[in-house]
């Protein structure tokens, strides 16, 4: 069975790759966490912003922002999930981490790297999916450019309840994102949740955020557009059973393999 779930997600401004000031900032403003909560959601690259400086910024798995997030799990108990940049065996990854309060964790590589960011010059793409399980939800997290891929985000035999987006998704393509997460929401009969940054990059690049949550049947939960948010609400698990039981498309769905 599936329990309410509890999510807060940061919304927030983060500064150009300097990783000390944003593990500060962010632990400031988590502060402001008000009721428990079973997990909080950080952006794409929240210590660094999306810098292709991999040489410069990358960390182990044993690193300062690793060790951040097991004491900002640990001090609100409930999971912190959020991608950093990872060196590991000589390459870089573009990697979510889904940290528990008891130090356990699971960790997914970015499959689709942004061509046009030339991020595929920087980092190495992951080949497997990750779904995690709390609180009876199945979810599956995955990382901005993923968003545009609907063959890899597929809820092949109900794999996942809540699909979970994180990003730095620019303003110049806010349509698509604003359009992209509910029909993601509509053809899984998941709820999917996307949380960007907001501010402008390095690059100049301005980010405005529209983190947002949608329920499987394409109403909008959570929406904020252009200003720094830290949010709590609850997803249903009833939702989810009930859209699926009332209409049961996933079951008349093509079978296909990712080769």
């Amino acid at each position: 069975m599936m329990e309410n779930l509890k999510i807060t997600l940061f919304q927030g401004y983060l500064f150009w790759e300097k990783p000390d000031k944003n593990l500060q900032n962010i632990a400031l403003r988590l502060s402001g966490i008000r009721e428990k909560t079973d997990l909080i959601i950080l952006p794409e690259m929240f210590s660094t912003g999306f810098t292709m400086n991999a040489a410069e910024m990358a960390e182990t798995m044993d690193g300062k922002t690793m060790k951040w997030m097991l004491a900002m799990a640990k001090q609100y108990e409930c999971v912190v999930t959020g991608s950093l940049i990872i060196d590991e065996n000589e390459k870089y990854y573009n990697r979510l981490i889904w940290m528990r309060p008891d130090g356990s964790y699971e960790y997914y590589d970015k499959r689709h790297l942004f061509a046009l960011g030339k991020e595929h010059h920087t980092y190495t793409a992951g080949k497997k999916k990750l779904v995690v399980e709390l609180k009876g939800w199945k979810i599956c997290p995955v990382i901005c450019y993923d968003l545009r891929f609907p063959v890899w985000l597929r809820n092949v035999n109900e794999a996942y309840d809540l699909l979970l987006v994180i990003a730095n998704w620019p303003e110049r393509r806010a349509l698509h994102w604003r359009t992209l997460i509910p029909a993601r929401a509509v053809e899984n009969q998941s709820y999917v949740i996307g949380v960007n940054r907001v501010g402008h990059d390095g690059n100049e690049v301005y980010h405005s955020g529209d983190s947002t949550c949608i329920d499987p049947n394409g109403n909008v939960v959570y929406y904020k557009r252009d200003e720094e948010d830290l949010y709590t609400f609850s997803i249903i698990g009833d939702e989810v059973i009930k859209a699926r039981r009332a209409f049961p498309f996933l079951k008349d769905a093509d079978t296909f393999k990712i080769v």
